[in-house]
């Protein structure tokens, strides 16, 4: 008999922190960068994990799990591949949505903004930073497509392995490079005792940052 478990009894208390507004930076970019940085010295398990949601143009939602590779003042950075379902729905549709959940730390952040294709300049550098498996990789998927098996994959990566065995420059292949999410909102929540939850959010208006406090 399978085991029946009452989802609704699973709780949680939230009372590691608060978030108060005389305690945050003005810029939201610079606040994330301080969570980020309080998310990895807690050691929490990939802090750059964050959800990724697009909108299809028949208006469907999806989100899938990315990781943040880049962050400055001009915005949250990842690398995918440009013909995946992702690259289709941001081609059809720049706008998107990041979730970031450290449950260590009792926090989410969300992102929402405008995305655009970063520089050949910048995907090419990330591309060559990256391990030789991980280049291959790359090449060897087609992502979001339909294959056959996983032996698709496992041929393609050999083929690839055989054919830049002694070869030490590997060059990005054009359909794979670097986004960037501009924000002109970012949220912060904190979790707080009987679910009376911190959400401040930073809106962005005229090139400045105002901040302003939710309720729960």
């Amino acid at each position: 008999m399978t085991k029946q478990t009452d989802i609704g009894a699973i709780r949680a208390e939230y009372e590691m922190g608060q978030l108060d507004e005389g305690d945050v930076l003005p810029d939201a970019v610079a606040q994330f960068q301080k969570w980020f940085d309080e998310a990895l010295d807690r050691q929490v398990m990939e802090p750059n994990a964050m959800a990724l949601s697009t909108v299809s143009a028949t208006g469907r939602p999806s989100s899938r799990i990315v990781l943040l590779k880049q962050l400055d003042e001009s915005g949250f950075g990842f690398f995918t591949n440009y013909e995946s379902q992702k690259g289709t729905e941001l081609a059809g549709n720049p706008y998107a949505a990041l979730l970031f959940f450290w449950p260590e730390l009792q926090r989410q952040v969300r992102v929402s903004g405008r995305v655009e294709k970063m520089i050949d300049e910048l995907s090419d550098r990330y591309f060559q930073s990256r391990p030789k498996g991980s280049k291959l990789g790359a090449l060897a998927s087609p992502q979001s497509r339909q294959i056959t098996g996983r032996s698709v994959l496992d041929n393609r990566l050999a083929e690839l392995e055989e054919q830049y065995q002694n070869v030490a420059y590997i060059p990005r292949p054009p359909h794979w490079g670097g986004y960037r999410l501009v924000p002109d909102l970012v949220e912060f929540w904190q979790g707080r005792g009987s679910r009376l939850h911190d959400r401040l959010v930073y809106e962005k208006q005229d090139g400045q940052w105002t901040i302003k406090r939710l309720a729960p």
